[in-house]
């Protein structure tokens, strides 16, 4: 909530006082920006971005809105114009190309990064506008932000606005700087497009994060992958469970899939893995590490994200990409 007296001090240049009014609101700046943007540098960019604009242009803050609309204005506004400078394409996988097993199905490479729950930890409890249609916990699971990032930027952002965070048309159209029709229009398109993408699994079902059925089930997928046991991994897994890599357009569905699938990996069996746990969206997620067959040292080999649903796994996602490690709070090898 703004102050008068904090308002006037920062509109002084006391940079305390900008914080002040500010800061109980970067958290959630920062993760709305990673919804529209999919990646966690860049909405941490625009965070900065939006920081620094809201203090070049304080004087222009009338106080028509709240100081958490006009950040979110200005926020949505800086996401939409680098997704318009770049075009986001998908950056193309990195290192040896991928050598796999023909897939269940070719989809269209979309770029994407994990989200760590460690960012989320002093976020505010804010309950979600009026006109929200997600709860929280399901607007941050990964096949969520997966489908955000295939609609056009302008859908994107109206779906969060609204759907997610609550705000109502109008308030869309002002930080916008659109009309209500147009908002409304942008929202009926984008629904339309991510119902059809979004998985119809039980998402009620399945465990909370870190209760015992969650650490439970991935126990046994731990036990089952680092003894790269096929098996017992495809028997935890549902009856249409996906495989995905993201950006790789290949996808894997089905128990005879994904067992085919890692079979054909060279280390499979081959070569001891070891897996790290963290959170990621909400999820559980491993640093996955390869032994080196020459030296003490297991490498690096990229971030594996599981969908629950129920007392089975109904997707396996990894991340290829090692520098996302670090934000997780993992190292590149162990010894």
């Amino acid at each position: 909530m703004v102050t008068e007296s904090a308002l006037v001090r920062a509109r002084a240049g006391d940079g305390e006082a900008f914080r002040e009014l500010t800061e109980p609101y970067r958290r959630e700046i920062q993760l709305h920006c990673y919804r529209i943007l999919g990646s966690v540098q860049d909405a941490e960019d625009m965070v900065q971005e939006t920081l620094l604009a809201a203090w070049r242009g304080l004087e222009g803050f009338e106080e028509r809105a709240s100081m958490r609309a006009w950040l979110y204005r200005i926020a949505t506004n800086r996401c939409l114009n680098v997704l318009r400078d770049t075009g986001r394409r998908p950056q193309p996988p990195s290192g040896t190309p991928l050598v796999a097993p023909e897939p269940t199905r070719r989809s269209e490479p979309t770029w994407f990064e994990p989200y760590p729950d460690a960012l989320l930890e002093d976020l505010p409890d804010a309950s979600p506008g009026p006109e929200a249609r997600y709860e929280s916990r399901e607007a941050l699971a990964l096949a969520f932000v997966a489908g955000l990032q295939r609609l056009p930027p302008r859908q994107r952002a109206v779906l969060v606005l609204r759907d997610v965070l609550g705000f109502r048309a109008a308030e869309v159209a002002d930080l916008l700087d659109s009309s209500e029709a147009s908002v409304n229009s942008a929202l009926q398109r984008a629904r339309a497009a991510l119902d059809g993408q979004l998985p119809a699994h039980d998402r009620d079902r399945a465990p909370l994060p870190r209760s015992p059925r969650e650490r439970e089930l991935v126990g046994r997928f731990v036990d089952a992958f680092e003894s790269s046991d096929v098996d017992r991994l495809v028997a935890l897994l549902t009856d249409d469970a996906w495989l995905t890599m993201p950006p790789e357009p290949l996808e894997y569905q089905g128990h005879a899939a994904i067992a085919r699938f890692y079979l054909t990996r060279n280390w499979w069996g081959g070569q001891a893995v070891r897996l790290v746990p963290t959170h990621a969206n909400g999820q559980p997620a491993f640093g996955c590490y390869l032994q080196d067959p020459r030296s003490p040292i297991a490498h690096a080999y990229g971030l594996v994200v599981l969908t629950l649903e129920g007392d089975r796994i109904s997707a396996i996602t990894r991340f290829g990409d090692n520098s996302l490690l670090p934000l997780f709070g993992l190292p590149r090898t162990l010894r």
